[in-house]
This record gives structure tokens, sequence and C-alpha cells, in this order.
């Protein structure tokens, strides 16, 4: 959810026109749904807004403290240091929102010698407002904008990182039913309320015997996303970082929407409203590891950020505060890292070469085989 996420589907349709689509061609799978609404460029949901912050509809863990970003930076630096500390090398983010996470990264790191010299900044951002904000924000460092990772130059080692970037890919969900597996697909009434019906049709699903009316979902589109970075640091080496919403496995509907940070109908007013699910990291892993990577995780995002040492951190930023701005960094902290919330909600996964070194904030034991 931290910024416009590209979908190579070439959708224009404005979402006040997705109820006219749909009774001009019929339903449509949830996936193209869910790109036409949050992706057209004309009236999409990040083509028209800055959904960040208290006046947006959900904050991220680099608004919510500095610690964050500056930790990531920590582990993409020691990571690239550990890699001999080659140059050129490309950062990347995918989804920078505000540009938030990458200052924070490039203020903690600005005095690993050599680091910041050796950076090619690429932004993967889709949207014109966000993009606006990153280019002022992060003027000094010349950033590059792109609209897919495809489009970033491909010929040196490459340090990525993506904070809540796949929970919005679009996503299939397909429902178990006695015929077999069938595809929910998007339709509207005479009215044009939007709501799910199932495909007449049946499709390829898992194999494995599972009750009736059990939905999975499936996201072609995420992971393209981390296959094409498998691919690249397979070949040149480096660190890629994805944090996202986690799910164990495939299954479970996690559909939802928000506005102004609270749960709605996905299908009240779509286009105006964050659409997201949670991310089977499983099939992640899967896909990297097809493209030579090794992978690490996902491990909880309170683990990954207490190995990289957060609460040194956080010391060191309240000492000498006064009272008030000690318990603002503290309260920030400690939502990063709740059991019961965003500590636990989100996992992270590594991707490096394979006879690379283990990431940052990660074990050797936690390779997947």
């Amino acid at each position: 959810m931290a910024g416009a996420r590209p979908v190579n589907d070439g959708a224009r349709e404005p979402p006040a026109g997705l109820a006219a689509l749909l009774a001009r061609e019929g339903p449509m799978p949830l996936s193209r749904f869910m790109a036409l609404a949050m992706f057209a460029r004309d009236r999409g949901y990040y083509a028209t807004r800055d959904p960040l912050g208290a006046r947006g509809d959900f904050v991220t863990a680099p608004e919510i403290s500095q610690c964050f970003g500056e930790l990531l930076g920590a582990a993409l630096a020691q990571a690239w240091l550990e890699r001999g500390s080659p140059a050129p090398v490309t950062l990347v983010e995918l989804g920078p929102g505000r540009g938030t996470l990458l200052l924070d990264l490039l203020r903690a790191t600005a005095k690993v010698p050599g680091f910041h010299a050796a950076l090619a900044l690429d932004l993967v951002e889709a949207s014109p407002r966000l993009r606006a904000i990153q280019a002022e924000r992060l003027g000094a460092f010349a950033p590059r904008f792109h609209e897919r990772l495809e489009t970033v130059a491909d010929d040196r080692p490459l340090l990525l990182v993506a904070n809540e970037f796949l929970d919005v890919l679009p996503i299939r969900q397909l429902v178990r039913t006695a015929a077999g597996w069938r595809e929910r697909l998007v339709g509207a009434d005479a009215k044009g309320r939007f709501g799910f019906l199932l495909s007449p049709w049946t499709v390829p699903g898992p194999g494995a015997a599972v009750p009736e009316g059990t939905v999975i979902e499936l996201s072609p589109a995420r992971e393209a996303v981390v296959a094409e970075a498998a691919r690249r640091i397979a070949a040149r080496g480096g660190l890629a970082l994805f944090v996202d919403y986690a799910k164990e496995g495939a299954e479970g509907d996690t559909l939802q929407a928000v506005r102004g940070h609270r749960l709605v109908d996905p299908f009240a007013t779509p286009g105006e409203v964050d659409l997201s699910s949670k991310v089977d990291f499983a099939a992640l892993a899967r896909a990297a590891r097809a493209r030579g990577a090794a992978v690490f995780g996902p491990v909880t995002q309170k683990c990954f950020l207490e190995r990289l040492g957060i609460r040194t951190r956080l010391a060191r930023l309240a000492q000498g505060k006064p009272p008030a701005v000690a318990a603002e960094l503290e309260s920030g902290v400690h939502r990063l890292l709740d059991p019961e919330g965003m500590g636990t909600l989100f996992r992270v996964l590594a991707l490096t070469g394979a006879e690379e070194p283990v990431p940052p904030g990660f074990l050797a034991s936690e390779r997947v085989p």
C-alpha cells in the first residue's frame, strides 16, 4: 500500500466506467477488476490521490518510525560491503510512496565510504502525483522513474526494497465446488452494484482434496515481480528485501478494502478505496528459486528488525530527547514490533545470489531448501 504498483494490462478504463464495461462485456476476473480500479491511468485509485498519512487511507512502516528505513539501509549497505563494494550498483524501491523510506535509508548510510557514490537510484512508481513528491524529496540523488522493474538496467548488482508493494497487486480467487474449481468473477446488476459470481466453467486448481467452498488466492503478478528480481540477482548479485502482509499458503479469502483508515466494502466505490490482500510468501519463494536466487525466510518483521538492532537504535535516538519526543519514538517502534499487530502480521523475505553471504537479519538455517 505504499505507492502505485505498475500492472502491465494497459488499464485505461476509468473506474467510473466499470459498470458500463461489465454491462458491455460481461463479468470479469477479480484480477482485472482490481487492476482497473487501482491502476487505471485516468481515474484509478493511485492516479488520483496521495493515499498516505492521517488525511489519507493508511500509513506504512516508514511513516510510523524512522528506524524502519534506517535499518533497511544498514542491511543493504552491509550486504554491499560484504560483496566487495561493487560500483556501480542499482538501488531500487518498488512503490516508494512519499520517498520516506529512501530518505531514512540514505541518511543512515551517508557515512558508509563509497556507498552513495556507487548508487544509481531507480524508482518503480506509476503514480504521477507520487512521482512528483518523490522527485522533490529525493532530487539530490537524481532518481530515474519506471513503471515496471523490467525497464531498470540489469547490467549491475541490485539492491532492492519493497515495503507493502506486493499486497495490492491483483489476485485471482478460485472456489472449490462439487464440479471442481471455478474462478470468482466480478459482475454488476441492473443498478450498477458490483458483486461476486462464479465462472460457469471449471479451471485448473490444486489437486489435493479440500472441502467445497474453499477459496484460494493466486497472484501471477506478484510472482512475476519477485521472479524478475530473482533473475537479476542470480545473474549479477545483490539483495532484495520484500516486506508485506503475510498468509500461510494460498487458502483463504483475504481481499479487503480500506478508506480513511477503516475497512470498507471492496465493491462500494471502486477507484476510491485501497484494495489489497495478504501475500503467500511460499509461492514467491518458489518463483524466486526457479530463477536461480537463494531465498531466506520469511521471518516476522519483529524478528527481522530486532536482529538488525532496532532497540539499540531507539535508545540512541531517544537519548537526551524531551520526554514527549522520546515517548513518540518509543511508540512508533512498539507499533512496528507489536506481536499482536505489525510485528507478526508483516513478514520479510530476502533474495540473494546463490553463493552470496547470508543476508543481514537472517540466519543460514532460514534459507529455503
